[in-house]
């Protein structure tokens, strides 16, 4: 009977102790935090889809972090974003007072390994989640009505003119989806690369420099929301990352139903697997383990708030939020694609970024 008691009192203890340490920790999450300045680092300049998804994150997050630190924006813009993320694997705080936002493909870059200038691993990251799942979004092959490519039947045509497209820095989702769709598809694409930024891209076409560019349907809503009018000088010639065609755009195949075999059907699933994923966030690896999950509540909490949605339905940008143990879920999906599949991507990546 005493060693019941004793038992029964011990375990009394533990679940008090157990109901005291909870609001301990939250206490010295919220310690830390108070009085902070955390950094959200965009990997991208002004203007484009992922610096509004970052903004618009930037100023809501902070009421939903223990503390409630000020959330400051710091653009990082440069390859692709690949700068943004080896300095968020690498050189930022390990603390949770950084972290950011980049291009879908990084974790599809990072494991592929087809870039000497990758220095992280995705699988690694402290992933916060993603603002959108593309549940509502599709990336679109747009191009302007008066260029010598009007239909997809005149991209495939042997000998046609070339269907020239811009592109930022190598890893951006436009310049790999389009070589991805050039063999796939066999599209006489011709990219052009080294524009610095979306806007510059938008603008590239606007001045007739390319014929467009391959974009997501909230950025262009959000941000060049001129070419979806019906008299636009713009046309949407395919829909990309959907299984299904978009409402918004009935009449527009996928990339999918354009495949000529399974071979490039599965080449095309494999490149839309990271749209799971379409806005990331994610903090370095090895963050103390009540911040991460501060962090982590926090992102997922941003997007149930009403002022958060108001302004997002204004902005026309998805959202369809997922937490981060979803985006691991998402790369290992990528991680565990066919082998032979994985090399012929990074092949293909490959020789495209050798010319």
């Amino acid at each position: 009977m005493v060693l019941l008691r004793i038992a029964a009192v011990s375990a009394l203890l533990a679940q008090a102790g157990a109901l005291m340490g909870a609001p301990a920790r939250a206490d010295a999450v919220a310690d830390f935090y108070k009085g902070k300045v955390v950094n959200l680092v965009i990997g991208y300049g002004s203007g484009g889809g992922y610096d509004v998804y970052g903004r618009l994150i930037a100023s809501h997050v902070g009421k939903y972090i223990p503390g409630n630190p000020t959330v400051i924006v710091q653009s990082m813009p440069g390859a692709g974003s690949l700068r943004s993320v080896n300095y968020l694997y690498n050189t930022a705080p390990k603390d949770g007072t950084t972290f950011g936002t980049f291009a879908r493909d990084m974790p599809l870059l990072g494991l592929i390994g087809n870039n000497p200038n990758v220095r992280f691993d995705p699988r690694k990251f402290t992933w916060l989640g993603s603002s959108s799942s593309y549940a509502n979004d599709a990336y679109l092959l747009m191009t302007r009505k008066d260029a010598a490519v009007k239909s997809i039947e005149d991209a495939r045509r042997p000998g046609g003119p070339p269907l020239v497209l811009g592109g930022t820095a190598e890893g951006a989702t436009g310049n790999d989806i389009s070589t991805v769709l050039r063999d796939a598809l066999a599209l006489n694409i011709k990219l052009i690369v080294g524009y610095p930024d979306s806007n510059a891209l938008f603008l590239a076409a606007d001045r007739k420099e390319t014929d467009g560019r391959f974009v997501g349907l909230s950025a262009v809503s959000s941000s060049h929301a001129e070419w979806l009018k019906p008299d636009s000088d713009m046309q949407v010639l395919l829909q990309f990352a959907r299984v299904t065609r978009h409402a918004q755009f009935p009449d527009v195949p996928t990339a999918r139903e354009l495949a000529r075999d399974g071979r490039a059907r599965a080449l095309i699933a494999l490149a839309e697997l990271p749209y799971r994923l379409s806005r990331p966030f994610a903090a370095p690896p090895g963050l103390p383990a009540d911040r991460a999950k501060a962090l982590q509540a926090a992102f997922m909490a941003v997007h149930q708030d009403p002022q958060y949605l108001d302004e997002a339905g204004r902005l026309k940008i998805d959202v369809s939020p997922i937490g981060g143990d979803e985006v691991l879920r998402a790369i290992d999906g990528i991680a565990g694609a066919p082998p032979d599949l994985l090399d012929y991507m990074k092949k293909l990546l490959s020789e495209n970024k050798n010319g």
